[in-house]
């Protein structure tokens, strides 16, 4: 069962190649850290900060693109665990049918971030179990 997460820290480091983000969850205490690249970093804290950039960025050309199809973007679910790699679903839906695109959960949130309202944001249970 996938457990609802929302973003509450962003921590962009200019000494270290990895920065952080994290999800807690909303109904309880549980938290879910994810080392993620300085590009994706930047680009979440700037959509969550409201900074625009003067070019679309990758996340706004998916947005944008998927958006001019006809498509809605659903939600986010970081789905697994393999190898000390995580993995994540964008979930898109069109005309009826339900897309799952497979991507890096930093990506994902970015999307998620890009998105407006920002879309919701999900663990699966066997993921936070293995990591806490």
């Amino acid at each position: 069962m996938p457990v609802a997460m929302e973003l509450t820290r962003i921590i962009i480091s200019e000494v270290n190649s990895e920065q952080v983000i994290c999800l807690k969850e909303i109904d309880g205490e549980r938290t879910f850290p994810i080392l993620i690249g300085i590009f994706e970093a930047t680009s979440i804290h700037r959509r969550v900060k409201g900074v625009d950039a003067p070019r679309p960025l990758t996340h706004d050309l998916l947005v944008s693109t998927v958006e001019s199809l006809g498509a809605e973007f659903q939600d986010v679910i970081i789905s697994s665990l393999r190898d000390h790699t995580y993995y994540a679903t964008l979930r898109v839906r069109h005309e009826g049918e339900l897309i799952e695109i497979d991507a890096r959960p930093s990506d994902a949130i970015a999307v998620s971030v890009t998105c407006d309202p920002p879309l919701p944001i999900y663990v699966n249970e066997d993921v936070l179990t293995d990591v806490l």
